[in-house]
């Protein structure tokens, strides 16, 4: 598992190419997979390796993946058929496609949140709300 921390704040060009920091770049592959957080707050970015451990965690909350059963193989098709792969290009970007940049409220500032084995894709502002939501204080009380 690939393990990413920190949070970094970059523009999408025109394109809708996006800049990678430098310490994701180095721990990343070429190859990634992006997705639209449940939510839809933002973009997920896993290596393949880790979409598949995602997707097999979602599938652990209720009891497992059953291939026998008919929803268990909608609600994967439905996960993989949302999923884009994306590649990092020569110059360390990822192109995000505009369908999933108007689903999770992306439009030119964006914020990276490493999370472990993938990172998150913000918008700027909606990074600030969903912080401002959240009182990390908390876990450190007994």
């Amino acid at each position: 598992m690939i393990k990413l921390y920190g949070a970094y704040t970059h523009n999408i060009d025109a394109k809708g190419r996006l800049s990678l920091p430098a310490k994701f770049r180095k721990k990343l592959p070429e190859e990634l997979v992006a997705l639209l957080e449940p939510f839809g707050r933002c973009l997920y970015v896993f290596d393949e390796e880790g979409f598949e451990d995602y997707v097999d965690g979602l599938f652990e909350q209720k009891g497992g993946y059953n291939p026998r059963s008919l929803e268990d193989i909608e609600l994967r098709s439905q996960i993989s058929e949302r999923a884009v792969d994306v590649t990092i290009d020569s110059a360390g970007r990822i192109n995000l496609p505009a369908g999933l940049r108007d689903a999770a409220g992306i439009d030119k500032e964006v914020e990276l949140v490493g999370n472990r084995g993938y990172f998150e894709v913000w918008d700027v502002k909606r990074r600030a709300e969903e912080r401002a939501k959240v009182d990390v204080a908390s876990l450190m009380q007994a």
